[in-house]
Formats: C-alpha cells, structure tokens, sequence
C-alpha cells in the first residue's frame, strides 16, 4: 500500500527552501559601479573608477584604469569602516561607510617620512568618471602627439602623448624619459579633454582645451597632493622623446661589476656568487613605490622564466623610502608575491630620495638617475649596457618596441 507523506512536512519544506533562496539573494550584491575622487586643497580632485560587488559579508573592491583593473586586498569590515590595501605599494584607503550615497575617507600612502594621507570620496552608483555635461566632441584626436609640460620654476621638459579615441571615450598615456604615466582614462566633451588615473602610488589628472584637430592649449597637469605644470602639445606622427643630455655610464669599462646586498630574508647576495658567473645577468635599480618599476617587473618575472634555462640571471635591486630593512622587505615583498618573482631582490640600503644612492651602492656606475634602469652584464661580469625608464603595456607599441631590445640585448650577449 502506498502512503502520502504529511502536507505539513511537504510545506515546512518547500518554506526552508524558498527563504533560503531569499535570504541568499538579499545578502547578495550586484556590482556598483562609482565615481571616487581623490581630493586636492587647491580643488583640483583627481577623479578614478571603482567597482564595489560581493555580499553583507565580503566586499570586493576593484580599480578601473583603462584596461587595468586592480583589485584591492585585506578589505576588512569594522562597523561603519572599511579598510583595503593595494597588491603592491605601501598603499591603501581607509572609507567611511555610514552615509546612503557615498562613502568618506583616506587614501594611506607611504612617503619617505612613513605615510602621508590625502582625503578621498566615493559617490555610489555614479558612472561617469568625470562629473560634467557631454556633449558631442569637436574633434577626434587619437594618434601621437608631442608634448612640451612647463614646470613651476618655468623649465621646459618635453614628452609624447598617444591617444585612442571612440566618441567621447579616451584612453591614453604620456611617455618621458623616465617611463609613462600608464593607464589614463578620460572623455573628449566638445572642445575639453579630461583624463585621469589612479593606481595606489601615483594619482594623475590632466585637463587641456582642443584648439583644433592637431594643437591642444591651456593643458593642466596635477599629480598627488600639490604637483602642478602646465602642457601643451602638437600632433605629430614621428613625435619621439629626445636623447638624454646625461647618459649613464661605467667608471672603468673593463673592469667587472662588484657589489653584495642582503635579500629579503638578510642572506647577502653577491653577483660574484657562484649562481651568476658565466651568465648574462640582468640587473634592475626599482623600488617598490614605482609604477613604472611594477611593469618592468611583470614583463621580467616572465621574461626570465622564459630566458633562465638559457643562461640568463636576473636581480633586483631596491632602493626604497628608508632605510629601514624591515619596512623595505614587507614592500618588496608585495611585489614579489603580486609578480611571481623567482629571481632574487636585494635591499640596498640606500633610499630612493638619496641623491648619493649610486655613488653608495653602485660607485661603479655614473649619471644614473631615474628608475628603474635595467643594467645588462655579459658573462664576463662587465656592464655592457644601461637602458634608463621603461614603457609599460599602456604605450601600445612602444611597449612592443622595448620588449623587443630585452630580447635582443640578452641574445646578442648570449651569443658570445
């Protein structure tokens, strides 16, 4: 005989599950896309893109450049707080969550005198980058442009700029002697041009007015709390950044490169050591406060996976905000961790700040003075060439153009 199963048991049943499914899809939060602004006492706030998504319970927080996206780790949660920390960088925000429509804060960055604070707002489920009236543009200005920026003592320092632009969408960079300035994004609303960018160490916007399709005036740089020069720039299809005055050099060519630094752990590291002899070795000057020493880094971390087997040996070498070892190995090791580093990093114990720091560290070598620059060393151990700044992934070509002569330099040195 068949027996039915009580309606009551059938109902208390079907009411776990279908307030199960509420419950879970109350708690569950869809991505909101927001508008941050990181503010500036002289008014110019320099806007960035952050998408917020996850449950009541964990909150995940991402950084929208262009096509970088970086998400922030260690978010915590405490009452009306939230904490979150950049994957590199000593860097991170502390928000106030207590408000319906935006959240209040600091961006935390480390400085030479340990950490320097600029205040930050988040205004949620504000799409737009830029807080203005678009309209159509006037005129598209994708291509390369050559850049003059006019600092505040009035000297002249030139750089490249390329653009791509989709209507009103821009996304671009501007490249100087010592790298780029990475993934900006902006708009070209009528006759005005507004980028930005925001990437835990260095906080950029630019604004200018487009005269016509090949001159842009009135151009406005401000980076961080207070740094501002004025820009200009003409479009130029064979713009190209001119020769340094100052080259880096060696003191005595054939003599060859000597120096020990401890590793992250305190063991001393020499490139006399048995594991660098008779190889191309490839030596970085970075820190781990530099957005151009984090692309660098994440094309050599996989540059010598594929080169090791090959002869090839790489090193970095740190020169961070002070001398402090344990505060230069938790920063270095961030880098380590978000890059997959096999190759060792060195702390040298002089700071990037320290205008003695090569004639410290390296007294061998002259006329070094921007990072990172990337030493290569032929098997014999002498310098055999310095290559100064690198163009990351946001330059496109010239991106393409300088992984090139990494692999180019490190087979002609291997083939001998």
């Amino acid at each position: 005989m068949v027996q039915f199963r009580k309606p009551a048991l059938l109902w208390t049943g079907f009411i776990f599950i279908f307030f199960s499914v509420v419950h879970a899809q109350e708690n569950k939060k869809k991505s909101v896309v927001s508008q941050g602004i990181i503010q500036r006492p002289d008014g110019n706030g320099i806007p960035f893109t952050i998408i917020s998504s996850g449950t009541n319970d964990k909150t995940s927080l991402v950084i929208q450049n262009a096509d970088e996206r970086i998400a922030l780790k260690n978010i915590q949660r405490k009452g009306d707080s939230l904490f979150a920390e950049f994957p590199v960088f000593e860097s991170r925000i502390h928000l106030f969550t207590g408000y319906a429509d935006r959240w209040t804060g600091f961006w935390f960055k480390g400085s030479p005198a340990g950490y320097s604070l600029q205040p930050l707002q988040i205004y949620l489920n504000r799409h737009d980058r830029f807080k203005t009236t678009i309209v159509p543009p006037k005129y598209n200005i994708s291509g390369r442009w050559s850049v003059e920026f006019i600092r505040n003592d009035h000297s002249k320092r030139p750089s490249v700029a390329e653009f791509v632009q989709t209507g009103n969408h821009i996304k671009g960079t501007f490249l100087n002697l010592s790298g780029d300035y990475r993934y900006l994004e902006g708009i070209v609303s009528g006759d005005s041009l507004m980028l930005s960018t925001f990437d835990g160490s260095h906080a950029f916007y630019f604004r200018a007015l487009i005269e016509s399709g090949d001159r842009i005036v009135n151009g406005l740089y401000c980076s961080g709390t207070a740094r501002k020069e004025n820009w200009s720039a003409l479009k130029d299809a064979n713009a190209k950044l001119p020769d340094d005055s100052v080259h880096p050099s060696v003191a005595k060519k054939d003599e060859p490169l000597k120096f020990s630094f401890p590793d992250l752990d305190g063991k001393m590291i020499s490139i006399q050591d048995q594991r660098f002899r008779n190889k191309v070795v490839v030596i970085q000057l970075m820190g781990s406060w530099c957005s151009n020493c984090m692309d660098e880094t994440a094309f050599l971390s996989e540059f010598y996976h594929r080169n090791k087997s090959r002869g090839v040996e790489l090193m970095g070498l740190g020169y961070e905000y002070s001398t402090d070892r344990d505060r230069s190995a938790k920063s270095m090791r961030k880098f380590r961790e978000r890059f997959h580093i096999k190759y060792p990093l060195l702390i040298t114990g002089a700071t990037a700040s320290d205008s003695l720091r090569i004639q410290k560290t390296l007294p061998q070598l002259e006329n070094i003075e921007s990072f990172p620059t990337t030493i290569f060393v032929d098997k014999s151990g002498r310098v055999r060439k310095i290559h100064t700044g690198f163009s990351g992934p946001a330059t496109g070509e010239h991106y393409e153009e300088e992984k090139k002569m990494f692999q180019d330099e490190v087979d002609e040195l291997l083939s001998e």
